[in-house]
């Protein structure tokens, strides 16, 4: 099912009883939205691939004159043109009493031409007139209750791809683009769970949302779950935890009359641990739905990309997920088809090293398995 890499299985991590919750949960391959009593123990997790055949055929050749006449050279692709991308997550509710995670998986939420999108590393290969699938990942942390992080799952993508297409391109720069699409796009989906009364003032959430192209990486974050790229040996942060004791956002919460309060970590108010979200309408204007958005451009030397609640970050750093990430995805690359897929056993092994790490939080993760690729493709004619 993916591409050759290291032999041997990947290192056994020691299974146990974890007890979770269902997040919201959308994608095209599975959409979920369930009620779980608290004497019920289920995983909500899920997998699946992006096969390089969902994009657009292009013919890649030119000819060019040389001495001995014509000949034809191919031109460069895109970095994940020619591959496919596998994906898996789980979300449990760990040893908290409620869960309040919820996690978006959206394959093809959007399909534009490259030239369109932004960003293309090849712009003169014929690429710029390809269309290609845009796919969306998202993992919201809510606090409060659960129901901010569940309209986010169900919504965000869906106003992401309205914006964008609201958004006039005018000449504008394609990163300036997404920087307005993506801000309108928070600050809209900010507006609708007050307008449609989907939560209490007293409620919110953290959301990173990631656009990934066949080109670009574009992350949008509000708070403290984190997403970041593993290219290589090196561990590369997409966001940076927006943390009221940062001291930017300390100094701009001062600035319009706020209090940060140590009360078990840096808080608002002694409140809220984080300095930006989607909701907490009763902390305005300290607690703010504006995000941070980085571009990152994919090289062949990715090797995942990982988005995770701080239920996985507070007890692991960065370059500890990496290690396990390079270990297992590399093991288990020769998987055939039928099997799990590596980036799920993965996503699987962070959520079971976190939870025995004694993780107090609710932890959710998504793995995108960035070399994804398969040798054969057999293409359906059926859709």
């Amino acid at each position: 099912m993916l591409m050759d890499s290291e032999d041997g299985d990947a290192n056994h991590v020691d299974s146990f009883e974890i007890s979770s919750a269902s997040s919201t949960v959308s994608s095209l391959f599975s959409s979920s939205d369930v009620d779980v009593s608290s004497n019920l123990s289920i995983t909500s997790s899920s997998s699946g691939e992006i096969l390089a055949a969902a994009v657009v055929p292009l013919t890649l050749t030119v000819e060019r004159e040389g001495e001995e006449g014509r000949v034809a050279r191919k031109l460069k692709k895109c970095v994940g043109r020619n591959k496919g991308v596998a994906w898996g997550f789980r979300s449990v509710i760990g040893r908290r009493k409620e869960m309040e995670d919820a996690v978006a998986v959206v394959p093809g939420f959007m399909s534009h031409t490259c030239d369109r999108v932004g960003g293309c590393t090849n712009p003169g290969s014929g690429n710029s007139v390809e269309i290609s699938p845009i796919h969306f990942f998202g993992v919201y942390d809510g606090h409060g209750g659960s129901q901010v992080a569940k309209f986010c799952a169900e919504r965000m993508h869906e106003v992401i791809a309205e914006e964008w297409d609201q958004e006039a391109s005018n000449g504008c720069k394609w990163k300036q683009r997404w920087e307005s699409v993506m801000s309108s796009s928070f600050e809209r989906a900010d507006n609708e769970v007050l307008s449609e009364a989907a939560a209490p003032e007293i409620v919110g959430s953290t959301a990173v949302a990631v656009v990934l192209s066949g080109c670009q990486i574009i992350v949008s974050n509000c708070g403290d779950s984190r997403a970041v790229l593993f290219r290589g040996t090196e561990s590369i942060p997409l966001t940076v935890d927006q943390k009221p004791d940062r001291e930017d956002e300390l100094l701009r919460i001062e600035e319009q009359d706020g209090k940060v309060i140590n009360w078990n970590g840096a808080r608002v108010f002694g409140v809220l641990a984080m300095s930006r979200a989607i909701g907490d309408r009763y902390l305005r204007p300290w607690i703010i739905p504006v995000p941070e958005i980085t571009f990152t451009t994919r090289t062949d030397e990715d090797e995942c990309l990982i988005i995770a609640s701080d239920g996985l970050w507070d007890v692991m750093s960065n370059t500890e997920v990496g290690e396990v990430a390079r270990r297992i995805l590399r093991r288990r690359r020769r998987s055939a088809a039928g099997e799990v897929p590596a980036a799920q056993v993965l996503a699987d092994s962070l959520i079971e090293i976190a939870v025995g790490r004694n993780s107090s939080d609710n932890i959710s993760v998504i793995v995108v398995d960035l070399k994804s690729k398969r040798k054969h493709h057999h293409i359906s004619s059926s859709s």
